[in-house]
């Protein structure tokens, strides 16, 4: 399963190198990636590593929803704390409401089972995701490399994000993937990150502790595209504490990106951590107020019971879904399945 689709196979032409060196940072004691020390478990499917991902979300859902069923007939009382239920599963008062809305259509007054609740949850919260769970599609320019511009807050999982996206592009997809570090101001970060990219095969493009952001992502263009690179991932910082220094950031990087092209960054993937909740929402609207985030990435579901929030994301903000990982090994992030996903967050598989 892939979270991108692949453009057509081109020969171009590669043009004069760059006379942007990088320079690497002085090394960084850094843990290795749990993916390159441990591999895969090649025993499990995507399905199974998502059901196991998601087992303590559906099971604070399922509990509940036990406990709620005391009795048989659906009444108003029983849509009440239905809503409760989802709203303290990070699903969102919102969400919450039309969820509920759907299920008692046709069935308030029955007699309902578990199952059946389970089911019906299953499939209402499938067709809340379905719009948003599209794949990243990657066509690569004629006249150099698809820029995918990597934000979110620090500690969301873009690092591992980052390194299990270039390991799929090159291990599997054989393309030619620059990864630059434009946090500059955090050394074990960059270091970490080149770690993840080493391991990758990609190319590792960095400058000294503390260089202008959009420095760092001005030469990088001009460095992947003299290496005819596929595709360019740029790491960004995450400070929300200062708003208006990252506006100020990311606003200068769009911009000076568009100096070599008007049509860069091709994408720009907002990294977000589950076991942050229903603050991941808050996360979207900084983000999305501060540039062009054209999809999201949801992390460590597997860290919490808080996997409801990605209902409540889609239904909120309606932006593409694209993957979403479930662990630290290098397969654990894969293409967003939403019809798999609602299964899994009650509990169905």
């Amino acid at each position: 399963m892939v979270f991108w689709r692949k453009d057509k196979d081109r020969q171009d032409t590669v043009p004069e190198a760059a006379q942007a060196p990088a320079v690497v940072v002085t090394p960084v004691p850094v843990p290795e990636p749990a993916a390159a020390v441990e591999g895969d478990r090649p025993g499990e499917t995507w399905v199974s590593r998502l059901g196991m991902g998601l087992a303590k979300s559906s099971a604070k859902l399922g509990t509940e929803l036990t406990d709620l069923l005391t009795k048989r007939k659906l009444d108003q009382e029983m849509l009440d704390r239905l809503e409760e239920v989802l709203i303290t599963a990070d699903l969102g008062p919102k969400t919450a409401a039309r969820i509920v809305a759907d299920f008692a259509e046709g069935r308030f007054g029955k007699d309902i089972d578990e199952a059946e609740v389970k089911q019906a949850l299953s499939d209402t919260i499938a067709k809340i995701l379905i719009p948003v769970a599209k794949p990243l599609i990657i066509d690569k320019p004629e006249n150099g490399p698809f820029v995918i511009l990597i934000c979110g807050v620090n500690g969301a999982g873009k690092t591992t994000t980052i390194g299990k996206l270039a390991h799929r592009w090159v291990r599997e997809e054989g393309r030619r993937v620059t990864v630059a570090a434009a946090d500059t101001f955090r050394a074990a970060a960059v270091q970490q990150l080149k770690v993840w990219v080493d391991r990758a095969g990609a190319s590792f493009f960095s400058k000294d502790e503390g260089a202008d952001a959009a420095a760092v992502a001005y030469e990088a263009y001009a460095r992947a595209k003299a290496e005819n690179a596929d595709i360019l991932i740029i790491d960004t910082a995450g400070r929300l504490q200062n708003k208006t220094n990252l506006m100020a950031e990311l606003e200068k990087i769009m911009r000076v990106l568009k100096k070599h092209d008007e049509n860069i960054p091709h994408a720009v993937l907002l990294v977000l951590d589950a076991t942050t909740g229903q603050n991941a929402y808050s996360q979207v609207e900084v983000f999305t107020e501060i540039t062009r985030v054209t999809g999201l990435v949801v992390t460590k579901l597997d860290g919490s019971a808080k996997g409801g929030v990605v209902v409540g994301l889609a239904d909120r903000f309606g932006l593409p879904i694209h993957a979403v990982g479930v662990g630290e090994g290098i397969n654990d992030l894969q293409a967003f399945d939403a019809n798999q996903f609602a299964k899994s967050l009650t509990g169905l598989v």
